[in-house]
């Protein structure tokens, strides 16, 4: 007899299937979550063994109240009618210091503030602190934290955070195109920190690090270096202490067997060190200035003293590019040495690094120069010219560039660079200047006495510098000066909007058929260059005519729509196809230069103030001496006299 089945078993079996399918799906999901939530804390742990991560560390970061170069809202001759708002905002300080005695006070999105008297000493890092290891003030007058790169005293009152204050002869801020760019920052970083953390360069389409950078596949923070004085200025802190961290716990030279490029190391990160010290007075970045700047000291070992272009900085073995002209050094790099290397002398203290550079400075003064002209190349063991090629864009532009600005940066002491300037604008507008049969004025490059009718996006960086030529002395040739930076910087603008992407190329063209477009498929890139953004920027300062405004809004439209990806920015390898290619590479001047001057240009005039701070061609700022009080020059100490 056959047993007799319950007709509850079929109910009860297909209850257990549903319920072992329950207890799978369910299992799978918390492994899943588990997995991702495990990839989540390695990577936060990885990000946080770099940066801040509790409040000693954070007491022990930049004294932002006493530090910070909120220059400058308020000038040394600022009206009366603004004193009852300044005592307003000085009680509000005050009462924020109470409130946040250990948390450092919240940067606001703006550098600004009270500017302190030139010369005061209170301004200054204590010469009567001990060395090495000088005392900290922290914000709330608290015990200062240990720290092997510790604080030297500084008495300067708070400076004032949040509201903002204008010049009366100033541009008002553009709070929203402003900031957007401020956005564009942090995605740049943010993905940067995600995927390339301590390494060069991100790759936003491959996600993970740049290996083949100027600066190769050693971890040395290139983004990070060259990225964060663009942060502090924006007023981005959480990034800014991260990577402060990072820089003084892993950033170093030593045993680095890389053939690395003296020019590039010297605007990227002894600039970029020099401007956060002085920012911040923080002994960290002046120590890390120099120990970079020491390590390409070796490249200057040559009969004539012109550096190398390329020093091992383990070995100290230097060495010239092998295509440069017969083993010649190349104008633009060795003669973009000056501004770096003479500050770094007046806030150590140690002459060398300005003799240094000064002997290059004899060196092309007294030389021949054909028709007044420099060329790209110079025998560094014969002191003889290479080829007879002149450029104001690649090969040649920044040499000029220092030359103006080694005279600001002196406070305009350095009579010898402004005539070196002067005298080589002049040539330049003689031999190289054009105007095309358009009306668009553009610098040629000359090679052996035949004009190429070839314009670098390189030197679209010379709209700005004849301009600042002009504003900052009245000569014979002021007004010519200021008319051919207008010329030039409307010229770069024109290769922009002429391109499908509204994104200039690398290098364009003149002739009847064509003008300011490039013909070549190896000119038709875009890296994500900023020298146009940087003539918008100056001549927008100089002027304030609104166009430079809107070519810049131009400009940060066309990046957000073709350059911009889910995990960073990418250059362009045509411009003018409809949907360009992108090349995978977020350039660490991205960060430094072309954010940086695009942020400037919708911020007020007295955010970094052209005549109290010089950018270098990295677009890091230099303070310039006697007029700005963050110059902070070392001591100077007089000989004993002997006399009884």
């Amino acid at each position: 007899m056959c047993p007799k089945t319950s007709k509850t078993t079929p109910l009860l079996l297909i209850g257990g299937i549903c319920f072992v399918i329950v207890l799978v799906g369910i299992t799978g999901i918390t492994l899943i979550n588990n997995i991702n939530l495990s990839n989540i804390i390695r990577l936060n742990e990885k990000v946080a063994s770099d940066s801040v991560s509790n409040n000693e560390n954070q007491i022990k970061e930049l004294n932002y109240v006493n530090n910070h170069p909120r220059n400058v809202y308020l000038k040394l001759n600022a009206s009366r009618d603004d004193a009852d708002a300044d005592e307003q905002m000085q009680k509000e300080q005050e009462q924020e210091q109470l409130t946040n005695q250990v948390q450092l006070p919240k940067m606001s999105a703006v550098i600004g503030g009270t500017k302190p008297k030139v010369g005061d000493n209170q301004w200054k890092e204590s010469s009567e602190a001990p060395a090495p290891s000088s005392t900290y003030s922290t914000p709330s007058g608290g015990d200062a934290p240990s720290s092997t790169s510790s604080f030297s005293t500084v008495t300067a009152p708070p400076l004032p955070f949040g509201g903002v204050k204008h010049n009366q002869s100033g541009g008002l801020i553009d709070y929203e195109k402003r900031n957007q760019v401020v956005k564009m920052m942090e995605h740049a970083w943010h993905n940067y920190k995600l995927y390339a953390w301590g390494k060069n360069e991100l790759r936003p389409l491959s996600q993970r690090p740049h290996s083949a950078s100027i600066f190769g596949s050693y971890d040395l923070g290139a983004t990070i270096v060259d990225g964060l004085d663009t942060l502090y200025i924006m007023g981005l802190e959480k990034e800014y202490r991260e990577g402060r961290d990072w820089i003084e716990r892993k950033f170093t030279l030593d045993n680095i067997s890389a053939e690395l490029s003296v020019f590039e190391t010297n605007i990227r990160f002894v600039g970029g060190m020099l401007t956060l010290y002085a920012f911040t007075g923080d002994p960290l970045y002046k120590e890390k200035a120099q120990h970079v700047a020491d390590k390409l000291l070796p490249a200057f070992q040559t009969p004539t003293g012109i550096p190398y272009a390329l020093v091992n900085t383990k070995t100290g073995v230097a060495k010239n590019y092998g295509w440069a002209s017969g083993g010649s050094s190349i104008l633009s790099e060795f003669g973009t040495l000056h501004l770096e290397f003479a500050y770094l002398s007046d806030i150590t203290g140690n002459p060398l690094y300005r003799e240094r550079v000064q002997t290059i400075r004899q060196v092309l003064k007294e030389i021949e120069k054909p028709k007044g002209l420099y060329p790209n190349f110079l025998n560094p063991k014969t002191g003889k010219w290479g080829q007879l090629h002149m450029s104001l864009g690649a090969l040649g532009d920044s040499y000029y560039e220092y030359l103006l600005k080694a005279w600001l940066q002196s406070g305009q002491t350095d009579e010898e660079a402004r005539e070196m300037y002067d005298e080589a604008m002049l040539a330049i507008l003689d031999k190289m200047v054009r105007t095309s049969p358009g009306g668009l004025t553009y610098v040629s490059d000359l090679k052996f006495d035949r004009l190429e009718h070839k314009m670098d996006h390189l030197a679209c960086f010379s709209g700005g510098l004849f301009a600042l030529g002009a504003a900052t002395r009245q000569n014979d040739y002021t007004d010519k000066y200021m008319e051919v930076g207008k010329g030039i910087t409307n010229t770069c603008h024109e290769s922009y909007i002429r391109a499908p992407t509204q994104l200039g190329p690398e290098a364009f063209r003149f002739s009847e058929a064509v003008e300011a477009r490039a013909l070549r498929s190896q000119e038709k890139y875009y890296i994500l260059r900023p020298e146009t953004f940087e003539s918008y920027f100056v001549l927008w300062r100089l002027t304030h005519d609104q166009k430079y405004r809107d070519w810049g809004w131009e400009a940060v439209l066309a990046l957000e729509k073709h350059c911009r990806t889910a995990h960073g920015y990418c250059g362009l390898r045509n411009v003018y196809q409809q949907e360009p290619q992108k090349d995978d590479v977020q350039q660490s001047f991205f960060l430094a230069e072309t954010l940086k001057y695009l942020y400037l240009l919708f911020s007020d005039d007295s955010v970094l103030p052209l005549d109290e701070w010089v950018f270098n061609t990295e677009a890091h700022p230099l303070p310039i001496k006697g007029a700005n009080a963050y110059y902070r020059q070392a001591p100077v100490t007089l000989p004993v006299s002997n006399a009884s």
